[in-house]
């Protein structure tokens, strides 16, 4: 499409156009039932018309392709390509052409052109062309000014340059809710929508975490040995749908121990999301760095290291907590366990557990019995700090399921 042209008093003329792939031709088809008055007549048309589908005359996909008849629309992430044309409309030879392209955004000037040396000569009716790439990372307004200099054949040096505006477009419109674990997981899901007005091919939605995590991608299902996206075979997005991706980040083991270390951060890490539209434009885009609002773990951590998902009713079973001092000071610990109307503890309560330096951890065994059997929780655990008198209370640590016993199911 040719969007400018030079004014007629210079000897040369610029000509810019935006390099894009055709489109499938689109038709609209106009059918009636045999016993209307028309007839087959429709019918024949269509099955003439060389621009269908020969035995699917009635869609609307045609099997020929349209060049594109304006400017159309850019969006971010992809690559917005050019041709830029400088023509001798004169009868004169002109000598020391320079062609220069540069593109302005809201924030910066960027030079696209291929060369930034001068060509000798230009006779009459030739021409210098060139063809730009950019990969648009800004959303917003984009200038592209073309300028040219050249010098006449008696020695008068002239200058002119054009500017180019168009709008790249937002294509994807990214939320991101996060789950924090009790075992130091962080659950990611991204919610993706197309908000462009074709369909897109997801060839890749992909998280690359930070330097602490390492990430297992929960998009795919195990079927015959391999892996199964949960989205299908053909992974198209529609225009204004929306697709959900999960992912879990677990810390690298340097880092699990270190409780404080994980405590506090609060970067994840970014998505990156490759798509294609129409004939296989392709598309990037990388979101910034993910934050998620750091738990309060408080000055004792308490989780979960081993705990069944269901026990026989009134009878003993062992769980595993994992106690993390997260303040910045040593603890002497004692452990008080208080019964409830469904679980009873097993064993001495208020005894010590020793001392607790700051970011260590400790393991500790516990047993219970079940009085009540359905989905009971699991509650009355107290933890104090002998040097400042503090007390922690720890319910609704977990929830397990009690069966009836052997001897009920008879």
């Amino acid at each position: 499409m040719d969007v400018s042209q030079a004014k007629q008093e210079h000897l040369l003329a610029l000509k810019v156009m935006r390099l894009t792939k055709p489109t499938l031709f689109t038709n609209l088809p106009v059918t009636c039932e045999e016993r209307d008055l028309p007839g087959d007549l429709f019918g024949r048309l269509m099955q003439n018309d060389p621009s269908t589908i020969k035995g699917a005359e009635t869609l609307m996909l045609g099997e020929m392709l349209t060049l594109p008849q304006n400017f159309g629309n850019i969006f971010l992430g992809e690559t917005f390509s050019s041709y830029i044309s400088v023509h001798n409309d004169s009868s004169q030879v002109v000598k020391d052409i320079l062609v220069k392209a540069d593109l302005q955004t809201s924030s910066q000037r960027l030079n696209l052109s291929a060369s930034n040396s001068t060509v000798a000569e230009l006779k009459p009716e030739c021409c210098i062309d060139d063809v730009i790439h950019h990969e648009v990372k800004e959303i917003g307004t984009h200038i592209l000014v073309c300028a040219v200099s050249y010098t006449t054949q008696y020695g008068e040096k002239l200058y002119f340059r054009k500017f180019f505006k168009f709008q790249v477009l937002k294509p994807l419109d990214v939320k991101t809710k996060f789950y924090n674990a009790e075992t130091d997981e962080v659950f990611l899901e991204a919610q993706i929508q197309n908000i462009t007005t074709s369909p897109m091919f997801m060839e890749k939605v992909s998280l690359e975490p930070s330097m602490m995590y390492n990430v297992t991608e929960l998009n795919t299902v195990t079927h015959q040995d391999h892996g199964v996206s949960t989205f299908g075979k053909m992974s198209y997005l529609q225009p204004m749908d929306t697709r959900q991706y999960l992912y879990c980040l677990t810390p690298k083991p340097e880092y699990a121990e270190k409780a404080g270390v994980i405590k506090g951060v609060t970067v994840i890490g970014k998505l990156d999301i490759v798509w294609k539209t129409n004939l296989g434009e392709r598309g990037r885009l990388q979101t910034s760095q993910l934050q998620r609002m750091a738990p309060g773990y408080g000055d004792i951590r308490l989780s979960m290291e081993v705990i069944p998902d269901t026990v026989s009713l009134e009878e003993p079973f062992d769980i595993r907590c994992k106690i993390t001092n997260c303040s910045e000071r040593t603890m002497d610990l004692l452990v008080d366990m208080i019964n409830t109307a469904s679980v009873h503890w097993c064993g001495v309560s208020g005894r010590p557990l020793g001392k607790l330096s700051p970011g260590a951890s400790l393991s500790l065994p516990l047993t219970l019995l079940a009085s009540v059997q359905g989905l009971q929780t699991i509650s009355g655990l107290r933890l104090t700090d002998s040097f400042l008198k503090r007390t922690y209370e720890y319910d609704d640590v977990a929830q397990v399921k009690h069966l009836p016993g052997p001897a009920e199911l008879i």
